[in-house]
């Protein structure tokens, strides 16, 4: 295999995360018979098909598999090579792929983003946003951005903060429902629910000392914590959102809370988690410096890096 270079290798774990030479020609903007030929040539190189094409998409082989994991092993070798290097230089550089929900993309990673090309100008970030957890090798995410996530022991987590999550409504849902009293007169409201973080619809309270838990059964659903704020904000009804979501929001007068005094927060960490062979990467450690340092200046009432 003489003639194969990294980019080949980096260029099929892209093919093989996207599914479509079409998407990896985009990603790379190129015509996708760049990508066609590349991949027939690094076929004929290996001496065996490593992708299975039909109408349905792109699928690996047996041997394409094994390939795969060899191309991501060496990939991340290279990375961190050059990472040794680009320490000395002291300036980390480099495209970093970020997989976060859309709340925390919006309301958090977005506004920190200019202070992050302020220290580290040669960073460049991809955000991956869905509330789907993303599989970080598949995918070719360098950093995800996670709350409270039981992780696999070949990926390392450090705690850059921590997120609370209470009940809020637009004025105009109150001016229309009025407020629940207590928690047991949420059955006769408009729910907004999450269909793709279904923990996210159980809504704890402490009612006379006592812990209680309602499933909420949302007559607006989405499956996306953004479009759910936006649901809220719009005054369709009430919902439990990021309360570093909420804060501006209950500034400009957007919302209000509910049933304050009977919610529990929950708080839970906020975790930046990455792969335990790249962890040591500049780029990624840079990120990650400079957002445990950005959630603790610019979010002090609700995160609390530890």
């Amino acid at each position: 295999m003489d003639d194969l270079a990294f980019d080949d290798l980096k260029l099929f774990a892209r093919v093989a995360a996207l599914g479509t030479l079409s998407a990896v020609a985009r990603e790379r903007d190129v015509p996708v018979s760049q990508v066609s030929r590349a991949l027939a040539r690094i076929e004929a190189t290996c001496g065996a098909r490593l992708i299975h094409r039909s109408t349905h998409g792109l699928a690996l082989t047996p041997e394409g598999q094994t390939f795969l994991d060899y191309c991501q092993r060496l990939s991340g070798t290279l990375e961190a090579l050059q990472g040794e290097f680009a320490e000395q230089a002291r300036e980390p550089s480099g495209l970093v792929r970020v997989a976060a929900s859309t709340v925390i993309a919006q309301y958090l990673l977005l506004p920190s983003l200019s202070g992050l090309n302020d220290r580290h100008p040669s960073l460049r970030v991809e955000l991956e946003v869905s509330d789907r957890l993303s599989d970080m090798a598949r995918d070719g995410i360098d950093i995800a951005i996670r709350t409270g996530t039981v992780l696999p022991e070949t990926m390392i987590a450090r705690r850059i903060g921590s997120l609370g999550r209470a009940l809020y409504a637009a004025p105009v849902y109150v001016d229309r429902h009025g407020l629940p009293a207590n928690p047991g007169e949420l059955h006769r409201h408009r729910l907004v629910t999450n269909t793709a973080a279904t923990n996210l619809n159980h809504w704890p309270f402490v009612i006379d000392g006592e812990a209680f838990t309602l499933v909420a059964d949302g007559f607006w659903r989405t499956n996306d914590t953004g479009l759910a704020a936006n649901m809220v904000v719009q005054g369709l009804g009430i919902g439990r959102l990021g309360m570093v979501a909420a804060r501006p929001l209950l500034r400009a007068g957007k919302l209000v809370p509910v049933l304050a005094g009977f919610v529990d927060p929950q708080t839970v960490p906020i975790y930046a988690v990455t792969a335990s062979t790249r962890q040591r990467l500049p780029k990624i450690r840079a990120c990650i410096d400079y957002w445990a340092d950005w959630f603790a200046d610019e979010a002090p009432e609700t995160i609390t890096p530890s």
